[in-house]
């Protein structure tokens, strides 16, 4: 059995097409077009390589879209000026800072600056507290996407066990609680987890997020089980891949995001997606 592939740009496709329409609407009946402003500190190649991409998401949607480039010496004080102003500007009404940061500026700070109801990356501490007391406002973009192509692909998880490889509060901490808000029985792991393939093959649903190329082997994989690649590395070879070696599991898991392809899209959609919904809140007062 080779397992179905589960089509991360696909899904964001659809769901970008849709988050259009509902933007011309929102445009038509409440004069509103969704802001979003992206402050990105300094040149790292990736960061400028994500940012370009949700620039170009941001206008097939129809927002109100702009990009704060600022030099990697500004100061900590400075940037949070920049910040202070988006919270203040109705145009603008999601605020992302792209990570990481230069070490000289206080990330935790950052993130504290910016108003939780424009903190569309879903890191501000009030957010994330909303989150752990099942009042989820912002999410995490990333765990937010992979709740929507599990509901895509119809991937019921109710009574299910869950298994997460990695603990960051970007995505292993708040992909466990949405998949506990969904009645699954969640096992948190890392890579100081005592027999961690064998605690991984008793997973129904297992979602890798550990940063290390081609590190899930099929001897990890439960048969039929639904695998969700985090992952972006580049192998030996310069070439693209996931936490998960694709090839040596496509043949026991039953459900399979690839890199690229997979997770990825789906990150940015939910950016875009949750930048919508603080539009229409603050639509409705």
């Amino acid at each position: 059995m080779t397992a179905q592939v589960i089509d991360g740009k696909a899904v964001a496709q659809k769901m970008q097409a849709r988050l259009a329409e509902k933007v011309a609407v929102l445009r038509e009946k409440e004069w509103i077009v969704p802001g979003l402003v992206v402050i990105l500190v300094g040149d790292d190649s990736a960061s400028q390589i994500y940012v370009r991409n949700k620039e170009r998401s941001a206008k097939v949607a129809g927002f109100r879209s702009e990009t704060v480039r600022l030099s990697e010496n500004i100061s900590e004080e400075e940037l949070i000026d920049i910040i202070e102003k988006y919270n203040e500007d109705d145009l603008f009404h999601g605020i992302l800072v792209q990570l990481p940061l230069p070490n000289h500026i206080n990330e935790n700070r950052i993130l504290l600056a910016i108003d939780p109801k424009k903190d569309v990356d879903g890191f501000h501490p009030m957010n994330t507290g909303n989150l752990w007391n099942g009042r989820p406002q912002m999410l995490p973009c990333t765990p937010a996407g992979i709740m929507e192509l599990l509901h895509d692909y119809q991937i019921d998880l109710e009574g299910k066990t869950a298994v997460i490889i990695g603990r960051s509060n970007i995505v292993g901490k708040p992909m466990a609680q949405l998949l506990l808000d969904k009645n699954a029985t969640v096992t948190l792991t890392h890579s100081r987890t005592h027999h961690l393939a064998a605690v991984c093959r008793q997973a129904d649903i297992l979602i890798v997020a550990i940063g290390r190329a081609n590190f899930v082997t099929k001897d990890f994989i439960k048969e039929g089980a639904v695998v969700i690649d985090v992952g972006i590395n580049r192998d030996e070879n310069g070439k693209l891949v996931g936490d998960v070696d694709y090839e040596d599991v496509l043949d026991t898991a039953g459900y399979i995001t690839p890199v690229p392809g997979g997770v990825g899209p789906m990150t940015i959609t939910m950016l875009m997606e949750q930048t919508y919904q603080a539009a229409l809140r603050s639509a409705k007062g």
